[in-house]
Parts: C-alpha cells; sequence; structure tokens
C-alpha cells in the first residue's frame, strides 16, 4: 500500500513539474513580440523577475526538504528559463528600463540572502522547512499577482472612464442658468446743446450775444455760422460758450 501510495506520489510530482514546465514557457509569445518590435517597451520584467526569485526559494525549501528531487529538477530549469527572459528583456529595453530591472534584481538577491542568513541562524531547523515553505508559498502567489500591476490602473481608467460618461450624459440637457441682467449704463452728458436740440434755446442763446455784442460796440462782429439745421449761430467767445 505504501508502494502504491509512492508511486501515485511521484505520478502527480511528474504532472505538476510538466504543468509548471509550461507556465514557464507561457511568456514565449510575449518575447517574440518584443524581438519582432526589437523593443520592451510595453511590457514589464517585474512577473519573470518574481518568477525567478521564487523558483530560486523553492530550491532553497527543497534542500531543506528530504526525497525533493522533483522540485529541486523543475525549479532549477525554472530558474535557467527565467533568466534568459531577464536578460532577453534587457537587452531590448531602454535604458530607463533597464536601471529599473537592475535595481529589483539586485534587491531580489540582498533580500534573498538575507532571508536565507535569518533562517538558517535564527530559526530552528525542526521549524525551518515549514517557515520557508509558506514563504515560498507567498512568492508563487506573487508570480501570478504580478500582471495585476498592469491590469489594475487599466481598470481603474476603464470604470472612471464609463462615470464621465454617465455624468455627461445625465447633465447633457441641463439648462443653462439665467444670465445675470444687465445694468443701464450712464452716459455722460457731453453738452446742453447735443441732449436737447430745441430751437427756442438756440434763438434765446443768439439774442444774447447779440445784445452783449451791441453793449461791447469796440470789439469785432463776431462771424456767423450755420449748424447742422441750417440756423445761424454766431461764432460765440469762449465765456459764452456752453
Amino acid at each position: 500500500m505504501a508502494g502504491f501510495s509512492g508511486h501515485w506520489v511521484f505520478a502527480f510530482g511528474l504532472l505538476g513539474n510538466i504543468i509548471s514546465f509550461m507556465v514557464y514557457l507561457a511568456p514565449i509569445p510575449t518575447f517574440y513580440q518584443i524581438y519582432k518590435k526589437k523593443s520592451s517597451e510595453g511590457f514589464q520584467a517585474i512577473p519573470y523577475v518574481v518568477a525567478l526569485f521564487s523558483a530560486a526559494l523553492w530550491i532553497y525549501y527543497a534542500l531543506l526538504k528530504c526525497n525533493a528531487t522533483l522540485i529541486i529538477t523543475i525549479n532549477s530549469v525554472g530558474c535557467i528559463i527565467e533568466t534568459i527572459y531577464i536578460l532577453f528583456f534587457i537587452f531590448y529595453a531602454t535604458k530607463k528600463l533597464r536601471v529599473q530591472t537592475v535595481k529589483l534584481l539586485v534587491l531580489l538577491i540582498v533580500c534573498g540572502m538575507g532571508f536565507i542568513g535569518v533562517t538558517h541562524f535564527l530559526v530552528k531547523a525542526s521549524q525551518r522547512a515549514i517557515i520557508v515553505g509558506w514563504i515560498c508559498l507567498i512568492f508563487s502567489l506573487c508570480v501570478f499577482i504580478a500582471p495585476l500591476c498592469i491590469v489594475i490602473p487599466n481598470v481603474l481608467g476603464f470604470s472612471f472612464g464609463v462615470l464621465q460618461m454617465v455624468l455627461y450624459v445625465m447633465y447633457k440637457n441641463a439648462k443653462n442658468t439665467p444670465d445675470q441682467q444687465k445694468l443701464p449704463e450712464t452716459q455722460k452728458q457731453t453738452s446742453i446743446l447735443k441732449e436737447q436740440k430745441n430751437p427756442e434755446v438756440i434763438e434765446q442763446i443768439i439774442e444774447i450775444v447779440k445784445l452783449s455784442a451791441l453793449l461791447n460796440s469796440d470789439q469785432k462782429p463776431a462771424k456767423v455760422l450755420s449748424n447742422d439745421k441750417g440756423v445761424q449761430v454766431p461764432n460765440l467767445p469762449k465765456e459764452c460758450e456752453v
């Protein structure tokens, strides 16, 4: 019975390795597009760096366990494949993406070495495999969650775009606010003759001027001008202008 269960364990382990190998080969179409475009713009190296770190942690976990040959083999192959992906990505990446990818690699290497040191010196041997196994499980989940760094911004942008369209449809036929009532503008008064074009006033002015001319006979006679209505108006002295 024990041998039968051992065969089943090996069979399912081998099946898991085959599926994991297919998962490692899944990004090939993406890198084929990068090769055709000769540029890695529009893609991120985060999923491949996280997958490399996860495979390395699983190798460390397998070294702590007994009879974990299948785990060592598939994750060793995974480390090789992910390293090829990252080098391929860096080769076609821009300078900015190269710097970001190298920084992420250095960060994960430092964190990984620190994690190995902490678990080796500060954790008991009986608990070491359990703790490392849980951490490996978390990083395996991160491999599948990593593409969400691209999906989440696009989902948020799509949601806000739909919200803007709904608000536009709701309020596009709203009535405009009534215009403010304009106050009447006051016009400056230029002269009495322009405001009140009354011929009687003009005649009175002419008579006053004639009387002043008779009283001041020593002055020169005033020149007679005609206004726009044909009425003759003498050339008024400055003190008589209205």
